[in-house]
């Protein structure tokens, strides 16, 4: 599991061809905890996607200011990332349909594992779909 913010954008950079990372943040509304454990249960509601290039991006925090900028109402950033070819990074318009994707995920639940995601606060985040 990727710990730290930095982590990914290493790995996008390793990465033989050029990456587009892909973001959706999103608010959570609780609906109840779990008696046993820390468990919270709830509902995932996505407040708006962006794509950037790695070299983009420098922090995290740097990330959260940006989206702060356009709407603070986002409690987890999910984050995916889609390969180039031949050494060309893909464009924003070829992004779009995978944006479209990562919202169809969280909004249904399906899916959501294969995401990176974050709290704002860079923790990491274990989503279960039920």
């Amino acid at each position: 599991m990727i710990s730290m913010f930095s982590d990914l954008l290493s790995m996008a950079n390793e990465q033989p061809d050029p990456q587009r990372l892909l973001f959706l943040f999103a608010s959570a509304q609780a609906t109840k905890k779990s008696k046993k454990r820390d468990d919270q249960k709830g509902t995932i509601e996505p407040t708006m996607v962006v794509d950037k290039l790695p070299d983009e991006l420098s922090t995290f925090e740097a990330l959260v200011k940006e989206a702060d900028s356009i709407n603070k109402e986002w409690d987890f950033v999910f984050i995916a990332s889609l390969s180039g070819q031949m050494r060309t990074p893909p464009t924003s318009d070829e992004a779009q349909t995978y944006l479209d994707k990562m919202t169809n995920d969280v909004m249904t639940g399906s899916n959501i594992r294969k995401y990176v995601v974050f709290d704002r606060e860079e923790n990491p985040i274990e989503l279960i779909a039920s």
